[in-house]
């Protein structure tokens, strides 16, 4: 029997139907809403989808979303002082600097700048530390839709195998430390793993974050395993391809999420789930403070 597919669009409608309430109790309790803005540098034609999306979905939750655009050939100095500018900003309780950044741009030492409390993207090297000690409320959003979609499948995830293909900062090593929080025995396989299709036949959870279209064939999946598939490349006919065979692996997995339309929409509602989190906490941080 086919597997059953998980639908992030309707899932991720659900978290912004939950985002939007907590966005009117927060906009009732301090009389203004959350802020989450996003400093785009260049025109990259892909980043440029992607924020609209973001500034789209924070205006629909009542948030106030905002774009920093700035040209493709700016400074490191000029890109510090709009990063710096929103952390001073009351109004702006969370906000991203989007990547890639065009070349010449220290990336690493650009997000390192961006304030721990206001990092919902969740790669702040504070953020990273809390999350692998347990302790973190910003992860990154990517990670977070994961974590929603397997809530969404019923799956107890105590003592389950999970096995994560990919050990990028931005994916598999931040759910890594959200599967280990869930008390899941977690594996990340990678391009040097000695016989990755064995590794992966062993999951009962198999998440595929690498970009290379179709890695994961249908045989690597175990029968009755969940499949989250973040991969997300354009193939040569332009079209959004994921890392898992999804036919193939339909076959034989229980759950799985197709590509487009499975992990996609979940990271933009998780961001805005972030964006709240952050807003709560920083407002019960000046409260204290008073």
């Amino acid at each position: 029997m086919p597997a059953q597919i998980l639908d992030g669009k309707a899932i991720a409608a659900k978290v912004r139907a939950e985002v939007a309430t907590g966005v009117a109790e927060f906009r009732a309790a301090f009389g203004r809403p959350p802020g989450l803005d996003v400093i785009l540098v260049g025109d990259d034609p892909a980043s440029q989808v992607y924020v609209r999306n973001k500034e789209k979905a924070a205006t629909e939750v009542g948030m106030r979303g905002r774009v920093h655009r700035l040209a493709a050939t700016a400074s490191e100095a000029e890109v510090r002082a709009s990063i710096e500018g929103l952390n001073a900003d009351p109004e702006v309780d969370g906000f991203l600097v989007q990547l890639p950044l065009p070349k010449g741009l220290p990336e690493t030492a650009l997000l390192d700048a961006v304030s721990p409390s206001k990092d919902v993207d969740g790669l702040h090297p504070v953020n990273a530390g809390l999350l692998a000690l347990g302790r973190a409320k910003l992860a990154s959003a990517t990670p977070r839709g994961v974590m929603r979609l397997l809530a969404e499948t019923g799956i107890d995830l105590v003592g389950k195998r999970a096995v994560i293909v990919g050990r990028s900062n931005i994916v598999g090593k931040p759910l890594a430390q959200l599967l280990l929080g869930a008390h899941a025995t977690v594996t990340i396989g990678h391009s040097r793993t000695r016989d990755l299709a064995a590794v992966c036949r062993d999951a009962d959870v198999l998440i595929a974050a690498v970009g290379r279209p179709a890695l994961v064939r249908g045989d690597w999946v175990k029968p009755g395993a969940v499949v989250i598939d973040v991969g997300t490349t354009r193939n040569e006919a332009g079209k959004l391809a994921g890392d898992v065979a999804f036919e193939e692996a339909r076959e034989r997995a229980s759950f799985i999420t197709p590509v487009p339309g499975g992990v996609g929409p979940m990271t933009i509602a998780c961001l805005l789930e972030n964006t709240l989190i952050a807003a709560r906490d920083r407002m019960a941080a000046e409260k204290r403070r008073h």
